[in-house]
Order: structure tokens, then sequence, then C-alpha cells
């Protein structure tokens, strides 16, 4: 059998094939997966690996769930796309559920995070064009924020070597640290349009916002006027445990951006929006070709099916319980381990040195983890995952952190 680091002569072309003709802006792991079940993926060796980034947080049902499977199959055998030109019986009932969940009536659904939070930005300008209020264009966001990587979203996303090779980008953005009340306060005035925040950072190394930096931006947009938008793409829909994290901090965003676990692997995504603001919206303001189709509508209604009527979100609120306390042993056994940040099932590891060591040992050893803010070690299993399979893993970590560790100090 072969090892991460040794590959067939079938993986080996695969890698050679897009090294040749695929546009080269992702350092792809040295690694061809093939299959999927459960919490573990299959490399074209047959080698499994036990799967802790789960698509980067999309594949909340794991893979090949079978009831997500069949539905899948079954909406491809009757009807794939019509586009928004005409109705169809899917958009209405996920949006449904999803004003039931997340308290905001209205929904517009593109494909990516990206384009979520692209849509909010625009409908923040658009509701401050229907008050006939022109100087309210911008935006205020966090050090440490990651948005996307549209020219919009990449403009409130903080760090510059995201937006530097693509400058100029929008010009009334402002990013106040987010353990700054004041430096918020000074920021947020009646020239802003919207404080733009991720309740819990995720690429920005699983930075929990504090309930009193919450607080100040309740207040902030209170004494400003300005709205909030809140980026739940990958903190949202179950993956801490809850529904949505803004609740957590005691938030009430007027626009909301979700995507990821959505489609449970199925591109989908959507901007979500208060009353107020959905009332500024006229025909042709926006639009998306994709968004919305039959397909990934069906696939997003079977992944709410799973989280919320079968109770998948306490499963996710008890198994990332016990994932933070073997996360706990594993900081308390290694020094390197300087603190350890998330919620439910999103968690990262600061280290005291870079993490892609880590990242690399682990997947040696058969466990997929990755690296984000340069020292962090992030964790975003499936929300099927089970308590054996979490033991395993942090088995699997905690050989990767002492073998990195070790290796640094010869």
């Amino acid at each position: 059998m072969t090892t991460a680091g040794s590959h067939s002569t079938m993986q080996t072309s695969v890698m050679a094939l897009e090294t040749e003709h695929i546009l080269q802006v992702y350092k792809r792991n040295p690694v061809v997966f093939e299959r999927g079940r459960g919490c573990y993926l299959y490399d074209a060796d047959g080698r499994a690996y036990l799967d802790l980034v789960s698509g980067v947080g999309v594949a909340a049902l794991g893979h090949a769930h079978p009831r997500l499977a069949a539905a899948i199959s079954e909406q491809a055998l009757t009807l794939l796309h019509t586009s928004n030109l005409y109705f169809h019986p899917l958009q209405g009932e996920l949006a449904t559920r999803l004003s039931e969940l997340s308290g905001l009536p209205r929904a517009f659904f593109c494909n990516s995070g990206t384009e979520a939070v692209e849509a909010c930005l625009k409908f923040a300008r658009r509701y401050w064009h229907a008050q006939q209020d022109t100087k309210r264009s911008g935006f205020v966001a966090f050090e440490h924020s990651f948005h996307g990587r549209t020219i919009g979203s990449l403009s409130i996303t903080w760090d510059d070597h995201y937006r530097a090779p693509f400058a100029p980008l929008l010009a009334d953005v402002q990013f106040v640290s987010p353990n700054d009340p004041d430096a918020l306060f000074a920021a947020v005035n009646d020239s802003t349009a919207a404080v733009v925040l991720e309740p819990l950072q995720g690429e920005g190394g699983v930075r929990p916002f504090s309930r009193k930096m919450a607080d100040a931006v309740t207040e902030a947009c209170r004494r400003s006027g300005a709205l909030l938008i809140a980026d739940e793409i990958q903190c949202g829909l179950g993956r801490t445990g809850r529904p949505f994290y803004s609740p957590v901090l005691g938030l009430t965003p007027d626009l909301m951006a979700i995507g990821k676990a959505l489609g449970a692997g199925v591109p989908i995504a959507a901007a979500l929006f208060s009353d107020r603001v959905a009332k500024a919206a006229a025909f042709g303001d926006h639009g998306s070709t994709y968004g919305g189709n039959l397909l990934a509508c069906r696939a997003a209604l079977v992944f709410l099916e799973e989280l919320i009527d079968r109770d998948l979100i306490s499963h996710v609120a008890s198994v990332g319980a016990h994932l933070e306390r073997g996360l706990q042993a594993i900081k308390a056994r290694r020094p390197i381990v300087r603190e350890l940040r998330g919620a439910g099932l999103m968690w990262g590891l600061d280290l005291d040195r870079p993490a892609l060591p880590v990242v690399q040992a682990a997947l040696d050893l058969g466990l997929l983890v990755n690296r984000t803010s340069d020292t962090v070690v992030r964790l975003l299993p499936p929300f099927v995952i089970t308590a054996s399979e979490v033991d395993e893993a942090c088995n699997l970590l905690d050989q990767a952190i002492a073998k990195t560790a070790e290796a640094q100090t010869k």
C-alpha cells in the first residue's frame, strides 16, 4: 500500500495533467481522492483517510450519504434546472425553512458563499439608495476576516496577501480590531452602509467574537443606523451545534450570508434578508443563472431535514463537546499548542510555530486537517462523525503534533 508520500502511476498522471492544464491557483496536497464513505475518503490506491476537513466545511453529512445520494439521483431523473425565468416547487420550500431557522424572511439563492456576500453588500447599498441616502456607501469589517475572493467580498477580507495583487478594491472599507470597541465606534458613522462580521471567524484562525465586542457592534449600528451583515457561511447551519452563531452573541443581523454545509456537497448558498432590506429590492436588481436550481434546492432540503427534523444538530453539540475534550487533552500534553478556539465541530489549535508540518504529518498518518492563519490547525469534521472517530482523529492528531515537535527540536 502506498503512503501519502508515494504515488501510483495513476495518481502521478492525474497530478501531472492538472499541472499542465489547470490554472495554478491551488497548492494541492499530493493525494488523489476517488471515493468516500461517511467520514472517510479513499485515494486512488485504496488508502483510507479520516476526513476532518469535509471539503472546507461543506460535506456536513459526510461522503456518499444514502438519503442525499438517493434524492440527488431522483431529482436528476426528474428535472435539474429551469432558470429563474419560471417557478419550481423547491425554492419557496427551502426559503421557508431557512426563514424559520434564521428569523430572516427573504432569501436569494446563489452558488457560493462569496456570491452570498456579494449579494449582501449590494443590497446593503441598495437599501440606502432606496432611502435616498447617497452618502451611505461604506463598510466596516474586522481584522482576521475572510469573506471571499471576488472584488466586493475581497474588499472586506482583511489579510493583505489576498488583497494586494488585485488592488484597487472598494475604497470605502475600514478594518477595526475585533477587540477594540472604541475603534469600532470611531469607524461606524453616518456614511457606513453596513458592519460586516463573521460571528466565529474561520479562515482568519477560528476566532470567536466576544460578547463584549458583539454588544459594541449592536450599539454602533443602533447609534449610526448602519445595517449589520453576518457572514455565517462557515460557522452557521449547525456547525457550532446551534443553527447560527449570531444569536449566541446577541446579534440580530439585517442580512446574512450562508453556504458551505447548506448543500452538503452540492453547490448552493443564500443571502438572507430582513423585511426592511428586502423591501428595497426591485425586479432586475440581481440574478443568478444557476441560483436556486432544483438539484441544489433538493440537496439543501435533505440537509435541513437531517439537521433539524432528524436532530443531527443535537449530535453535533454532543460529539463537538467530546471533540473539545480530546483537543484540550492534546493541548495539555503538547506545549507547542498555545490556544484552542472554537465551538461544536469547528476548532482551531493555534501553535507556537507554522502549522503546515502538522498538516503534512497528519496526512502521512491518514488524517485530513488543514492550516489557516499560518499557525492554526483547523478542524471542520462532518456533522455525522462519531465519538469513536473523534477518538481516532485525536490520537492521530496527537501523533502528528508530537512528531512535528520532535523533528523541529533535533
